[in-house]
């Protein structure tokens, strides 16, 4: 069972519905910006990972897991209410999505998105996962203050041909298509979600549009990253934290 100890940060599975509990209030504050719960049905079929401050005990990140045996199963997957996923039921390994990945707003290190990391590279190895995918956010509705941001995944790091979702959602914006605009490299970077970045980092590609989640309040694309593309110098960094 995943228990990884680095610095001040301690990253586990959840065990007890306390756990789950507590998981859900952090989401509700980071996505809703409200006390309370944020639950959906999703939550009784994943893992749920927590990252806690290790002297105080403090909840500052979590996320969820939800294993499919293959792209066969791709349609079990949240992402599928939002997306169009029949290229991707052709991959043939283990795959699992990572959802409602977030940290709490109060707490600023960069450290606790390396421990989420590390525990996430803990898990891919553990399982064998050959793909990594979830929803990417960006806070807010609006696109036009992320146009540099998209007009850079656009640009650079949208989904191969082969595994490209097409659009399913009611409200996207379509930027691969709509955009014009030659990005701001230093604005794209400085907008761009800290949970994407990293994927970025290590091979990932998005979705050519972004849903319009006005649930959550947020933006969000389709992001994957098959885990043989890692750059082997990154692998090498992230299963440092892991082990």
């Amino acid at each position: 069972m995943l228990n990884l100890r680095k610095g001040r940060y301690a990253a586990r599975i959840a065990a007890t519905d306390a756990d789950l509990r507590a998981a859900q209030g952090l989401r509700a504050l980071a996505f809703r910006g409200a006390e309370g719960l944020d639950t959906d049905p999703y939550d009784a079929r994943c893992t749920h990972v927590l990252v806690e401050e290790t002297r105080s005990g403090a909840l500052v990140c979590c996320f969820r897991l939800l294993p499919l045996q293959s792209g066969a199963d791709i349609g079990r997957s949240y992402s599928a209410q939002f997306y169009e996923l029949s290229a991707l039921s052709d991959f043939d390994g283990p795959m699992v999505e990572m959802g409602r990945f977030c940290i709490h707003p109060d707490w600023r290190d960069a450290d606790i998105l390396r421990v989420a990391w590390g525990a996430m590279t803990a898990y891919v190895d553990e399982q064998g996962v050959e793909m990594l995918f979830g929803c990417s956010s960006f806070h807010g509705t609006e696109a036009r203050a992320y146009y540099d941001a998209f007009a850079l995944l656009r640009d650079r790091h949208l989904a191969p041909k082969r595994w490209l979702p097409r659009v399913k959602a009611p409200a996207v914006f379509r930027f691969a298509s709509r955009l014009r605009r030659k990005p701001d490299l230093k604005a794209a970077q400085a907008a761009m979600p800290p949970l994407l970045r990293t994927y970025l980092l290590m091979g990932g590609w998005v979705s050519d549009h972004a849903v319009i989640d006005r649930d959550l309040g947020t933006l969000h694309v389709f992001t994957g990253l098959e885990i043989r593309a890692v750059p082997p110098a990154r692998a090498r960094l992230l299963r440092g934290v892991a082990g």
